[in-house]
């Protein structure tokens, strides 16, 4: 399966949490589209509107192991999609910011 690593990604990469909407609440890479995975199919929609047409979609759960199975889905939909290793937990790690809604720090559940 394709995946990147945290030190891969650059500013403006198109990222897509999987997590549930709690794991969210509590922290997320800012700019990220929201579906959880146990929503995705039914909105799937919306990753379509929002994701850069011809561009690639960098999927994130907290620690990889949803996301591989998003990024398995969108691959076989003809998707250019990775998943993201190692998921918010490196990413946090990494030293990479995480935020609330309301743009404050967050943290990674």
């Amino acid at each position: 399966m394709p995946s990147v690593q945290i030190g891969d990604l650059k500013d403006g990469d198109f990222l897509l949490d999987v997590r549930e909407d709690d794991e969210w609440q509590a922290g997320h890479a800012q700019g990220a589209l929201h579906i959880p995975i146990s929503e995705f199919v039914a909105r799937y929609g919306e990753l379509t509107e929002a994701a850069p047409q011809d561009g690639r979609v960098h999927v994130i759960c907290r620690s990889g192991g949803r996301s591989a199975q998003v990024t398995m889905y969108l691959a076989q939909q003809g998707i250019d999609a990775v998943n993201v290793d190692g998921g918010m937990q490196v990413w946090a790690a990494a030293g990479r910011p995480v935020v609330t809604d309301e743009g404050k720090p967050g943290h990674v559940l």
